[in-house]
């Protein structure tokens, strides 16, 4: 049996999780990001003071057994878009946030909610203590909040460093995930919000590198205003490096146009295409990999989402390659 890792947030993650949970003989474990700090998440964070919610519940869905997984769904992303309390929160972030009021410990609670939505795999948070990023720009300016970043008045202006706001702690399961992976898959998903952030947690760069898993990242499919405007992708591939201390055994890349209708709304947020400059190598893969489905905007969801996806099925039939 396969063991294979899937790192990154909940929207990116969800995509490779959905493309690999129903393949035989793989045990799949998620380890998303736990800085997030915008939306539902951060209001219920602000208020419980417990591990941002809004990436575990993503995998948690992503990873639900698929003759259930449309309820489940609707479950786990129904959001609330009336009443002065509960306008904007989503249900699955409020259940997620109950199970770590009553379990007391972040780990335990995604079990529990695992044991409940009944999951194909695992989905640990990388480390139990609650922490948030701080944003280093090219002016020398620190922002503290994972929701800058997705902020387009920072646009433009190339972050330099990201930390965390006090020391995190490596999960002790997710560590011994991440030694005992056939393969370990970064990305998709926000760079600086959902990828980096990991590596920041105390050990993890440690344990990554005594890890003899196949690495493979996964490239975005259009560059970000306010994180990564005007990055192609070897300058991508290079900030992985940088921060997980390896590069990549495999990178994959889209080569697929993206539909003009789509560009254009993008381009009208500054946002375009990652440019594929990496070599003609192969530990570089190119699929065509856009998804034909554009996503709509939640009812009620504050935070504006990307309209794009990664195709499941063509993603999943790369890795089953790898």
């Amino acid at each position: 049996m396969k063991k294979v890792v899937v790192i990154g947030g909940g929207t990116g993650s969800s995509v490779v999780l959905s493309a690999l949970k129903n393949i035989p003989d793989m045990d799949l474990t998620a380890l998303p990001v736990v800085t997030d700090s915008g939306g539902s998440t951060g209001r219920l964070r602000d208020e419980f003071g417990f591990l941002p919610v809004g990436d575990l519940r993503q995998c948690l869905m992503a990873l639900a057994d698929d003759r259930t997984q449309q309820d489940i769904k609707k479950l786990l992303l129904y959001r609330f878009d009336k009443g002065s309390g509960l306008q904007g929160h989503n249900l699955g972030n409020l259940i997620l946030t109950a199970l770590e009021d009553i379990e007391k410990k972040p780990g335990k609670a995604i079990e529990v909610a695992s044991k409940i939505f009944r999951i194909k795999g695992k989905v640990l948070p990388i480390t139990e203590n609650s922490t948030n990023l701080v944003i280093t720009y090219e002016d020398g300016k620190k922002l503290v909040g994972e929701h800058f970043l997705d902020d387009h008045e920072k646009g433009g202006k190339k972050i330099v460093k990201l930390e965390l706001s006090r020391p995190a702690k490596l999960y002790k399961k997710a560590e011994e995930a991440i030694l005992e992976a056939d393969i370990i898959i970064v990305g998709p998903g926000d760079i600086y919000g959902s990828l980096l952030p990991h590596t920041l947690v105390r050990g993890f760069k440690e344990v990554f590198k005594k890890s003899t898993a196949k690495f493979v990242y996964i490239t975005n499919l259009m560059t970000h205003f306010s994180q990564t405007h005007d990055m192609s992708a070897s300058d991508h591939v290079s900030v992985i490096e940088e921060y997980f201390g390896k590069y990549p055994d495999l990178v994959i890349v889209n080569s697929e146009k993206i539909p003009d209708k789509i560009l254009k709304d993008y381009e009208n947020e500054k946002e375009f295409p990652v440019i594929d400059d990496l070599p003609k190598e192969k530990y570089i893969k190119r699929a065509d990999l856009v998804s034909k489905v554009v996503v709509k905007q939640e009812k009620g969801d504050s935070i504006k989402r990307n309209l794009l996806r990664h195709n499941k099925k063509a993603l999943s039939e790369v890795l089953i390659k790898v």
